[in-house]
């Protein structure tokens, strides 16, 4: 055997199949845009078949251009847009209402309604999560009430709930294989990870039946082999990690205190606590990191609703862009003197706000203002949301100095504008590493190593390598000023939703 890994990396907006190597390159990479589905203002779905299709169709192409047999893959890592719902049939496989997306925000009453029933601070406690329809309990709440005969299937074992991983591994093993892994668990409002299970007092208030649940594994396990029929071989699905978690282990963020931020349609960054499970007080999220060989490792997250996804709307809502690239050129044109802030609210505020009604505003517009201080703007508002997050995690955690280096990846790290930004506003590098596609890694060292092909944990850790490192160059008084106005910004946009 070679080395080859496969990692599927089922996103939210497109599904990709990468083959590496035995030194870790991509010897192959397929990739597939699928429908995005709005049935109602604030509701995003997607077709769980069509998901299906993608993984098929980029496998295929992935091991077509790789020049590479099934039988030639040692094993199979997955990652996954999380805390996206699947119900589907047990003994057809068939879902039985199309997947809700974890931006989907029709939950937002009901978690309101739990909110003043005083059960925060219980889901808090169990799950290191707040009440937010971001999170996989109150879709699949949403969805067990609104299918007719959704409930008492589910009661009776008919129906399974998994999030995407969960459904890829069913339909990949053609049924034989009903399981998650800790990560992705760890999303769904209803998994305690202080226990590391499923949690009866909290289902019970979801009036979710516990029948309906996969089995909860480690990062890196045994998660089942794919149906010979397939791909014309068996493959073992060694590794699966929810995509944050995925790339946090995939930019090797394995001591405390290192930190990974991504940016791709939003913004997610991830704090590595080691085995100190801290309870947030800033409205951060406690999540599982990774769990491997039995051992939970525990991780800050502050999530971002909106990254990458403000530069899709200068291109595709203003116009005022044609391609995403050029936002950078456009921001370096901005005019110094004008101070445009884009409180970029379009699906709500995450951390460290949590506010699901406030809407998106811009302050600061002038008859000068223009597309190169809006593009500013956009890109802008990505760094200020990191800086918040890296103030709450400071807070939070007084290990944290925030005497660090911060490790970046996902679509928005192309722009050295925006990277040297960021570094300029958090007054701290920022490294970009050689391998930007570190998702789709991390879930592929997961399966990797082990299937023994790739190396250990610490072997790996030392293989990352930087392709650059963006310095703060921004005097302070610029800096506590700009930041001075960005939290004006935020404060008004509070108020008036």
């Amino acid at each position: 055997m070679a080395g080859y890994v496969l990692a599927i990396d089922q996103g939210t907006t497109s599904t990709r199949a990468i083959i590496f190597d035995g030194e870790m390159k991509i010897a192959g990479i397929g990739q597939k845009e699928f429908t995005q589905i709005f049935p109602k203002s604030g509701w995003v779905e997607h077709d769980p078949e069509e998901i299906w299709e993608t993984v098929l169709w980029t496998i295929e192409q992935a091991l077509k251009e790789a020049k590479l047999k099934a039988s030639e893959i040692a094993a199979i890592g997955i990652t996954n847009q999380r805390e996206t719902v699947v119900v589907w049939e047990r003994d057809t496989g068939r879902p039985i209402h199309n997947a809700i997306v974890w931006q989907d925000r029709r939950t937002a009453s009901y978690c309101e309604k739990l909110k003043r029933q005083g059960l925060e601070k219980q889901f808090t406690r169990k799950t290191g999560l707040l009440l937010d329809p971001y999170f996989s309990g109150t879709k699949l709440s949403w969805m067990l009430a609104n299918v007719k005969g959704a409930r008492a299937r589910a009661a009776k074992g008919e129906l399974c709930f998994g999030t995407i991983d969960a459904f890829l591994i069913w339909r990949l093993t053609a049924g034989r294989s009903f399981v998650t892994d800790a990560t992705n668990a760890s999303r769904t409002l209803i998994y305690n990870i202080s226990d590391n299970q499923w949690d009866e007092d909290l289902l019970e208030i979801l009036r979710i039946p516990a029948a309906m649940l996969p089995e909860v594994k480690d990062c890196a396990d045994e998660f089942g082999i794919t149906d010979e029929s397939l791909f014309g071989a068996a493959i073992p699905i060694l590794g699966v990690a929810g995509d944050q978690q995925a790339a946090t282990i995939g930019q090797a963020c394995f001591e405390p205190g290192m930190m990974k931020s991504t940016y791709g349609t939003g913004c997610f960054a991830v704090l590595n606590t080691g085995v100190d499970l801290v309870r947030s007080k800033n409205r951060l999220l406690t999540t599982i990191a990774y769990r491997l060989n039995g051992e939970t490792t525990y991780a800050l997250e502050g999530s971002i609703f909106i990254a990458g996804a403000a530069v899709q709307w200068l291109r595709d809502g203003l116009g005022i862009i044609e391609k995403a690239s050029q936002s950078g050129d456009l921001a370096e044109e901005a005019d110094p003197q004008q101070e445009v802030y884009l409180v970029p609210a379009f699906t709500g505020l995450g951390a460290p706000y949590w506010d699901a009604e406030a809407r998106g505003a811009i302050f600061g517009l002038t008859r000068a203002t223009g597309p190169a201080e809006l593009s500013r703007a956009a890109l802008e508002a990505v760094c200020y949301q990191t800086r918040d997050l890296l103030e709450a995690m400071q807070k939070d955690w007084r290990s944290f100095d925030g005497d660090m280096v911060l490790r970046v990846d996902g679509g928005m790290v192309a722009s050295d504008w925006t990277m040297q930004r960021l570094s300029d506003l958090l007054d701290a590098p920022v490294d970009r590493p050689t391998i930007l596609e570190t998702t789709a890694l991390g879930a592929a060292w997961l399966a990797g190593s082990k299937a023994g092909v790739w190396p250990d944990r610490q072997a790996f850790a030392k293989s990352w390598a930087r392709q650059r490192r963006f310095e703060p160059t921004m005097d302070e008084k610029t800096r506590t000023a700009r930041i001075r106005g960005w939290k004006d910004a935020v404060r008004r946009t509070l108020t008036a939703s």
